[in-house]
């Protein structure tokens, strides 16, 4: 397995970060730091090392002198295939079920929760402009965006233009596909030329990125209204920003969860269509789950994150959130595969996609983590029993099965740790982490701290252990079309996030406080349709999806 790692690793060990860089390295330095790395050494064997440590020393001091970029990936890269792994073939061609004909409503907020689906077949009808469904979200946007605070940014002027753009083009009989005309947010990760890239965290609240993310790029071609970048926590951790906290719109005493909150947020209260996250360790789903929208993970690779704030060069995806398993189908076919004009992501991975949903579940072999569920049914207001009892009712034979056991993961966040403390390196040795607003021991600004102490040879020993974990899991999978698990469990999201599959976060109805509550399904590697498709089948047989939050919708 390739491993993602940077020269920056080796010097995460503390007495290079204990010394100034005119400083040498002496034996006190070495008795303490071998001390937080659970080691050693005779004092004859430290002895020896000052020599080599020093020259190491020499090496880092010339390699901070010389600025690296931030959009500068490793020369090693991650994999997440197992051995003698094969694509699943697939057919190409799909069945989007859009519907024949849509009665436009009487009122724009009734517009503004309509599906993807719906609104491309009144656009494509020329029932509706794309200039009057911008104006309504925007409408929105400056409505409830302090209420909510989960906008970053409104995109106004190129939103119009692109708008106005979008309805000449279709009057013309120019129409581009399901997103033509179509608004939407995007997590302030994403460079956008002309507008701030904020990644939601005090020290860059000014940085404007003269690039275009390649998943904008994508969008734009497509036809798609890009209408405001949204909330994200504090350089991807959380629902808390330089701006506040980003609320549920389902509760607004409650965050968001997740740092992809404003885009969960600004799904489900109806300011945008559909809107992008990304994910490094539930940061779609999680949110998702919270706002009471739908939220697809794609497997690992199979969007380009190019011109994205990097978290984990060997964990971050990204995906859409929306209000149905239909729309996230619709957006994924435009933004998923490799740039055919070149790509600068190096991790995308080009796999057959069609969306194909059969009329029910019966033909999809699924596994159920039937131990995680029925510690989780004793919870009270999961909805998990009605939920299962609902795929039996579909047609689905749920087969039960265990996720690995013997895994050590409480090593494997050490990985996303290290990763994160090179890509912020320049940011913690100045010490700009201590403008961030949460310094708490959970903060970002404390796990960017800490991860300097993070030794490059236990991160490369996690990510053997995470070759062991891909190893175990896919023969599971494999077994299955996909498998079931309660949204509740870091564990599960941890493996699969390090693993690479895709999954889906899909509402399954109301706790007894009226929070939205939800089950997730897991799909295999490079295989990401059937998730897509059976939780099409459950939300064509329930309404969960089509509920929206009161304060929002009256």
């Amino acid at each position: 397995m390739r491993l993602l790692i940077s020269t920056s690793f080796f010097l995460l060990v503390v007495l290079f970060d204990s010394c100034s860089s005119r400083g040498q390295i002496n034996s006190r330095h070495i008795r303490a730091a071998q001390k937080i790395n659970g080691l050693s050494f005779s004092r004859e064997e430290i002895k020896t090392m000052k020599a080599y440590l020093n020259e190491n020393k020499k090496g880092f001091d010339s390699m901070r002198a010389l600025p690296i970029a931030y959009e500068v990936t490793p020369a090693i890269y991650f994999d997440p295939r197992p051995d003698n792994f094969q694509f699943r073939k697939r057919n190409q061609i799909s069945a989007w079920n859009y519907p024949d004909t849509v009665l436009l409503p009487a009122s724009d907020e009734e517009i503004a929760f309509m599906t993807v689906a719906q609104l491309s077949t009144l656009i494509k009808q020329k029932k509706l402009t794309s200039t009057r469904l911008t104006n309504i979200y925007l409408t929105r946007i400056k409505k409830f965006k302090d209420t909510l605070s989960s906008v970053v940014t409104i995109t106004e002027e190129l939103a119009l233009k692109q708008a106005k753009q979008a309805d000449e083009e279709i009057a013309q009989g120019k129409y581009c596909g399901s997103l033509h005309g179509i608004p939407y947010g995007i997590k302030d990760l994403f460079a956008v030329p002309g507008y701030k890239t904020t990644w939601g965290a005090e020290p860059y609240q000014n940085q404007v990125i003269d690039e275009k993310a390649e998943v904008v790029r994508r969008l734009e071609e497509a036809g798609a209204v890009l209408i405001a970048k949204l909330t994200s926590g504090a350089l991807a951790r959380g629902d808390v920003w330089f701006g506040g906290k980003t609320k549920n719109p389902w509760d607004l005493k409650q965050g968001a969860s997740g740092s992809s909150a404003g885009s969960a947020s600004s799904t489900s209260a109806g300011l945008v269509a559909f809107s992008i996250g990304t994910e490094t360790l539930g940061s779609i789903l999680a949110p998702s789950t919270r706002c009471g929208a739908t939220g697809f993970r794609p497997s690992f690779g199979g969007v380009s994150r190019a011109g994205a704030m990097t978290l984990s060069w060997s964990m971050d995806k990204a995906g859409p959130i929306c209000r149905s398993a239909q729309d996230c189908a619709i957006v994924f076919n435009v933004i998923r595969g490799k740039n055919p004009q070149g790509e600068k992501d190096r991790a995308v991975v080009d796999y057959s996609f069609a969306f194909n949903p059969p009329v029910n579940l019966k033909d999809y072999k699924i596994g159920y983590a039937k131990e995680l569920f029925d510690a989780d049914i004793a919870k009270p207001g999961t909805n998990n029993s009605e939920t299962i009892k609902l795929f039996t009712q579909l047609g689905a034979e749920l087969h039960s099965m265990k996720l690995p056991d013997q895994v050590p993961y409480e090593v494997f966040d050490i990985i996303l740790r290290a990763e994160a403390g090179a890509y912020f390196d320049d940011l913690v040795r100045t010490h700009r982490e201590r403008e961030l607003s949460e310094q708490n021991p959970e903060s970002r600004a404390n796990s960017l701290r800490q991860s300097r102490f993070i030794p490059a040879a236990e991160y490369l020993q996690a990510n053997r252990h995470r070759k062991v974990l891909i190893e175990k899991f896919n023969p599971i999978m494999k077994d299955y079309d996909f498998i079931v698990v309660p949204s509740d469990g870091r564990n599960q999201s941890l493996l699969t996030n390090l693993t690479g599959h895709p999954a889906i976060s899909i509402p399954t109805g109301f706790d007894k406080e009226g929070h939205p509550t939800s089950v997730i399904l897991i799909g295999n590697l490079y295989d990401d349709a059937p998730i897509l498709e059976a939780a099409y089948i459950i939300q064509q047989a329930t309404d969960f999806e089509d509920q929206h939050p009161p304060y929002f919708f009256k």
